[in-house]
């Protein structure tokens, strides 16, 4: 199956994307990551009203091969929590750029690039090494 990379979204080096409409950013797990992981068995994400800073950790995700950290790739205050994702992380391989959505975040500054994430063209080159 060939993954996909959506157009519309920003990625990081560690896999994360970032949706943004307005100053709300949604924030997931790309395809390439979650079919790297394997089964995914738990999720940590934050509660609804922390703080999220750009290139600090917010969460993690644990698969049967590993446990990973999870980067924000933006600064600003968590206003939801994808709570189903919590009771079934394993939902989150069935649409990871829609329903498998982590965290929204209201952005502190919506002028602020996104710094240090790649396009889908430059994220698919970079993960599937070309």
């Amino acid at each position: 199956m060939a993954l996909e990379y959506p157009e519309d979204l920003r990625y990081q080096d560690s896999h994360e994307y970032v949706r943004l409409e307005g100053e709300i950013a949604t924030i997931g797990l790309s395809a390439f990551a979650i079919e790297e992981l394997g089964d995914i068995v738990f999720l940590e994400l934050p509660e609804t009203g922390e703080a999220v800073k750009q290139g600090e950790t917010f969460g993690n995700v644990e698969s049967v091969k590993a446990v990973e950290d999870l980067y924000s790739p933006v600064s600003g205050t968590v206003i939801e929590r994808n709570e189903a994702l919590m009771e079934a992380p394993e939902q989150l391989a069935e649409d990871p750029y829609g329903e498998g959505w982590l965290i929204k975040v209201r952005l502190d500054n919506p002028d602020d690039d996104l710094i240090d994430t790649l396009s889908a063209e430059e994220y698919r080159a970079a993960v599937e090494g070309e």
